[in-house]
Parts: structure tokens; C-alpha cells; sequence
């Protein structure tokens, strides 16, 4: 077991007071058997109107602050302290008839699982992308193949850090070769779709570890991966940025559909268009006695 601390800092500025309207705030992590929360404080400035906390549809905890009060920097401080477990290797336990790809999900979980196995991209460059490495008429295992696609995206594109907002398509991820975790999480969600898994997206932290242990990309910023429904194993891990299978190194805070459900922070604001001159993030990830890992970014990773 491994206690982390995130200390997670994001900064508006502006070019002249604005008067800042809601803001939705997804930093608490969700509890589970394989994390637990400790310790959690949010501090925002300027001091908020109102501060309160929703579960949404997916049960995620939502933090929604509003104000009254204009101001030129609007500051978002977050710090955590959880338990974790981590997963030393893929633990695929699948239930017989899931063993080999294709399979049908159990009758009583394709009601829960429907949403989930949408599509949200048009078919197309994603058909023919799987097409180069799965052979669509001859079945093989499942862990296996969910593998495979895992570590065709982390060793054949290439990361790029983006400063805007927003996730690319699939279909532009493909083309250009390169993406930010969180085109890299939608990628894998929509092929494992394609496959006819249950896909949804996850939101969090990753923890970079020291220069004797393995490189992870995404660090500095929020991270990003996904989760695919294994029959007898349940959600399961899947981080095509770095090619992790299962939780290590992975703080999980929220799940969802789609990338734009879940936004660690969003909301808006009364002035000019032009007024916004930027946002600033911070994150600082580390383990109880060990060093940090720190950088700044801007936007999300």
C-alpha cells in the first residue's frame, strides 16, 4: 500500500475584474477497495458565494461553487491524501464464456452497459486502424487482445502536450499520429468499442516515479486512460499514454462517457471575450516520504 499527497493548483487571470458564474469542480478522488481517501481540502479565491457537493449520474463527487464578488485571478487549490493499492500485473479472471473474443455481455448487465458500448465517432479510420493488427474473423483471447490495443497506442504515437481545450477526435489522433492521454483514453475507448466492449473515460493523476523506475507521461497536469468492462474482472484499467494495465500509479477521480462529462474544472464568467489572459496548472504528485513530481502546464494533459 502507497500513500500519495496531490496538491493541484489551477489560475485565471484576467485583464480586468470579471464577475466569475459557476464553476464545476471534479478533484475529489472516488473511493474505493483500491484507494482511500484520507484527507481532502479545496480552497478558492476569491472566497465563494456558496461551496457545495452533488454525486452526479456516474457518482462522481462534484464540487459547485458560485460567487458574487468580482476579481482579476480566480485560484482553484486542491489538496488530497489517499491509501492506495496498486496492481502488480494484469489480474484478468474472466468469466468462461468471455475468455475468447468476440463474446455477448450477460443478458442482465447489457441494459447498464448499452451506453457505454456506443459509438460516439463516425466508423471508418478507426475500423481500419484495428484492421492492422486484429484480425476481425478469427477469435483470440480477451485479455489479450485488450493488451494489444493498449500497447499498439502507447508504442506507435507519439505524446504531445496541447494548450487547448477540448479532445480531438479519434479520427484526427490517427492521422496525425500524436495526441494528448486524454485523445489517447478516447482512441482506445471508441477501437474497444468498435470490438463491441463497454468502454468509459477516466479522469485523475499519475504518479511519475523517480529516474530509476519506468518513465510515465502525463505528469505535471491532470491525466487521463479509460476502463473496459471485462466479464469477471470489472472495470479494468487501461492507460494507452503510458501502456499500464490496471491501477499502478493511477489516482482515479472520476468516470464518465464521454471526455467532456468529465472536466476536472470548468464554469464561466461575466466580462469581454478578450478578457481572459490564460490558465495556469500546477499539479504536484508524491508518495509519503519520497520526492515529488512537479510541472507546470497549460491545460490539461
Amino acid at each position: 500500500m502507497t500513500v500519495f499527497s496531490v496538491h493541484h493548483s489551477t489560475t485565471y487571470r484576467y485583464k480586468k475584474p470579471v464577475k466569475p458564474g459557476r464553476h464545476q469542480v471534479l478533484f475529489r478522488p472516488r473511493d474505493s477497495f483500491d484507494q482511500r481517501l484520507l484527507d481532502s481540502r479545496l480552497t478558492v479565491t476569491p472566497d465563494p458565494a456558496e461551496v457545495r457537493w452533488i454525486h452526479d449520474v456516474f457518482g462522481n463527487c462534484v464540487t459547485l461553487v458560485d460567487f458574487t464578488e468580482r476579481t482579476s485571478v480566480l485560484k482553484f487549490e486542491s489538496v488530497i491524501r489517499l491509501e492506495h493499492t496498486p496492481e502488480n500485473a494484469p489480474d484478468f479472471r474472466i468469466e468462461d464464456y468471455a475468455r475468447l473474443h468476440p463474446f455477448v455481455y450477460a443478458h442482465d448487465e447489457l441494459p447498464d452497459l448499452g451506453a457505454y458500448m456506443r459509438r460516439h465517432h463516425p466508423k471508418g479510420a478507426v475500423e481500419d486502424w484495428l484492421a492492422k493488427f486484429v484480425a476481425t474473423d478469427a477469435s483470440r483471447p480477451t485479455g489479450q487482445l485488450l493488451m494489444t490495443l493498449n500497447e499498439a497506442i502507447a508504442e506507435s504515437f507519439s505524446y504531445k502536450r496541447r494548450a487547448s481545450r477540448g479532445t480531438q477526435t479519434p479520427d484526427k489522433t490517427i492521422a496525425s499520429q500524436q495526441g494528448t492521454c486524454r485523445d489517447f483514453a478516447l482512441l482506445m475507448m471508441e477501437a474497444a468499442r468498435a470490438l463491441g466492449f463497454a468502454a468509459r473515460f477516466v479522469t485523475g493523476y499519475v504518479y511519475v516515479p523517480d529516474r530509476d523506475r519506468p518513465q510515465r507521461l502525463g505528469g505535471g497536469s491532470t491525466h487521463a486512460w479509460c476502463q473496459i468492462y471485462v466479464p469477471g474482472s470489472g472495470w479494468v484499467e487501461f492507460d494507452p499514454t503510458n501502456g499500464i494495465v490496471g491501477n499502478r500509479d493511477l489516482i482515479r477521480v472520476g468516470v464518465a462517457r464521454t471526455p467532456q462529462q468529465a472536466i476536472p474544472l470548468s464554469g464561466s464568467y461575466w466580462g469581454d471575450a478578450d478578457d481572459e489572459l490564460g490558465m495556469d496548472v500546477t499539479v504536484n504528485v508524491k508518495t509519503q516520504g519520497g520526492a515529488a513530481n512537479l510541472s507546470v502546464d497549460i491545460g490539461a494533459g
